[in-house]
């Protein structure tokens, strides 16, 4: 994020925030995790392919996107050849995205976070995930009490504005008194900082 807690303008368009010493650290990051979500809000503005570069199919995570309304493209990248997807959605969303994405139904109008982790670890052997937003994703996931580690790089730069999206967004506190954090490091990696907070539930 930017040192006023922006991810992106107003307008939801990307901006280069990390330094270079960050966005490697992040590629190397995604080798230790069995899987990355994203929400599909991120596929939408982004197109991402949320892989490693020159990694083999079965060297890359798993692709998680979670999709309630069935809003993925069928253009976007995260359902190439690449990777294993797995798409999360509703019982009430009956789109079908081919025989090669997994699909995982929770809830009826809103996903079911909690069930569905146990249906990643249990039933395909997913064991750590890396959330790479949105916001409202990483909201989310603290709302439920399922984050274990939030690692968060401060970049040298300032973006403005009060729609600005930020880490952990949506309509208001993502639990009534916040949630409270201890920080466990501090690195500066380029012109920025890496802060790696534990939550303290």
């Amino acid at each position: 994020m930017s040192a006023d807690g922006k991810l992106a303008g107003a307008e939801r368009k990307q901006i280069r925030i990390s330094s270079d010493e960050d966005i490697t650290r992040v590629k190397n990051l995604r080798k230790k995790y069995n899987a990355i979500l994203v929400g599909v809000g991120t596929v939408i503005a982004d197109d991402p392919h949320l892989t490693i570069k020159n990694a083999t199919f079965e060297e890359n995570p798993v692709r998680v996107i979670l999709d309630s309304n069935g809003r993925i493209p069928e253009s976007a990248r995260v359902l190439d050849d690449r990777a294993q997807t797995i798409i999360v959605t509703t019982l009430n969303c009956t789109k079908n995205w081919g025989p090669d994405v997994i699909v995982i139904r929770s809830g009826t109008d809103r996903i079911i976070l909690s069930e569905v982790m146990h249906i990643l670890a249990q039933d395909l052997g997913i064991e750590n995930i890396i959330v790479e937003g949105g916001g409202e994703v990483i909201a989310s996931f603290f709302r439920e009490k399922l984050v274990d580690k939030y690692s968060v790089f401060v970049g040298g730069l300032i973006i403005g504005g009060r729609n600005a999206p930020t880490p952990a967004d949506g309509d208001g506190w993502a639990v009534p008194e916040g949630v409270k954090l201890r920080l466990d490091s501090a690195e500066v990696l380029g012109n920025g900082a890496l802060l790696t907070f534990t939550p303290e539930y």
